[in-house]
């Protein structure tokens, strides 16, 4: 942990901002993000592509060697009184290797910046999904709060019921009823359970903690405010500057059309030059010059020119689509939250109210002017209640993380 608080306070990311890291009073939201990109053991592969990229920049500025030979031809037979050994020595390079070098280092270079957005953006998702996690099991622990709580307060009525019930002042029927209900909770309840076991494993994954270790979690974990977010236009606007996966796109764009322009470059002839140096059996000694031309009259380079122009038109078809994608995301995720909202503040409104039927309820029951399956129904709408409330936090919780990667920015309150 000592070494993980160093590398918060120091991390360099576009989107994510150095923290101090501090776990004592439990893990925050935020924290598993910057945690995630520190820890999670899928990431380091991930990183590992950009050591490919930087060597196969560097590869892109390699020219060709230069070509040497050599020859020896002794004379075997024949009249060979006054003849002296032949040789030949040879010396060449291609020099149309020149003409697409540079085409050739700007597509790496552009494939390189690509592959370091491209890495940055799968930080940033692995980033959030802990992010998720931590608000999961956060609302997870409510849920399971109020199912226990509920759960012990049908344990002490059906006890209650049952001495009622043998001393005659309720029916077989009452008892019945009481115990049905408690065990549709105790059901809840372990459903709940099972839920946030599976998330705490998740959690766990995602940080590159093993599945043993237990980690603290800040205590209530709420939603991010939605009453502070900017509208749809101002999330849209210039989105394809923030969005990583669309610089990384536009980015590999750009490094396609370096490579289309190497391509038609390389359709000019290839050009060998080079010197010699003989000597025949006669011992005259020879200085010459030589060049080699290819003739391009079958393959002009038009496959290979088809082959990148056709990927460009992919890349940039690419592009446009999921440029066109993440701005309908935002305006969609933005009326979703609003929607969840309105559902959100509308449970919490009518808590209250099922309470007081609740109580109502019982009095009347105690009173005997209410029948017990009714009080149950009712007991049973207010936990229904109390459970959909929070799992519309959740919800929200799970929008406001989707809109921050829809838009490619914190969307802090």
């Amino acid at each position: 942990m000592d070494t993980v608080r160093v590398q918060a306070k120091e991390i360099k990311h576009p989107l994510l901002k150095p923290i101090d890291f501090d776990i004592r009073n439990g893990l925050s939201p935020d924290e598993a993000a910057v945690l995630a990109v520190i820890a999670n053991p899928k990431l380091r592969a991930s990183r590992d592509e950009r050591q490919l990229a930087a060597a196969q920049l560097l590869q892109a500025g390699i020219l060709p060697n230069p070509q040497f030979s050599y020859s020896l031809a002794p004379p075997t037979g024949g009249a060979t009184q006054g003849t002296v050994n032949a040789f030949n020595f040879g010396l060449s390079w291609e020099i149309t290797s020149i003409i697409s070098r540079g085409a050739k280092i700007a597509a790496s270079k552009a494939d390189a910046a690509s592959v370091d957005l491209d890495v940055a953006w799968q930080e940033w998702q692995a980033a959030q999904a802990a992010k998720l996690h931590v608000y999961h099991l956060g609302f997870f622990d409510q849920r399971l709060a109020v199912a226990r709580l509920e759960e012990e307060g049908l344990k002490e009525n059906l006890d209650r019921v049952r001495r009622a019930t043998e001393l005659g002042y309720l029916t077989r029927i009452d008892l019945a009823a009481a115990d049905a209900a408690l065990q549709k909770m105790h059901i809840t309840v372990l459903t709940t359970e099972q839920q946030r076991e599976e998330e705490r494993l998740a959690l766990n994954q995602s940080l590159g903690f093993p599945d043993e270790q237990s980690v603290p979690l800040e205590q209530q974990i709420e939603p991010p405010s939605s009453k502070s977010l900017p509208a749809a236009a101002q999330l849209i606007e210039g989105i394809e500057k923030r969005r990583l996966d669309l610089l990384a796109l536009k980015h590999g764009y750009q490094g396609q059309e370096e490579r289309l322009r190497a391509a038609i470059l390389a359709q000019f002839p290839k050009i060998n030059i080079g010197f010699s140096y003989a000597g025949d059996n006669t011992n005259v000694i020879t200085t010459g010059f030589g060049i080699t031309i290819d003739l391009p009259l079958f393959d002009r380079n038009q496959g290979a020119i088809a082959i990148e122009s056709a990927t460009r038109a992919r890349l940039f078809d690419e592009y446009v689509s999921r440029l066109f994608e993440a701005r309908g995301e935002v305006a969609r995720i933005l009326a979703d939250i609003n929607s969840l909202q309105r559902q959100a503040e509308a449970a919490e409104n009518s808590i209250p109210i099922l309470q007081n039927v609740v109580e109502s309820y019982r009095m009347a029951l105690l009173q005997g002017n209410a029948d017990v399956l009714t009080y149950y129904n009712a007991r049973a709408d207010l936990i229904t209640k109390r459970l959909e409330l929070i799992d519309l936090k959740r919800q929200l919780a799970d929008m406001h993380v989707a809109l921050e990667i829809a838009a490619g920015r914190y969307l802090r309150p």
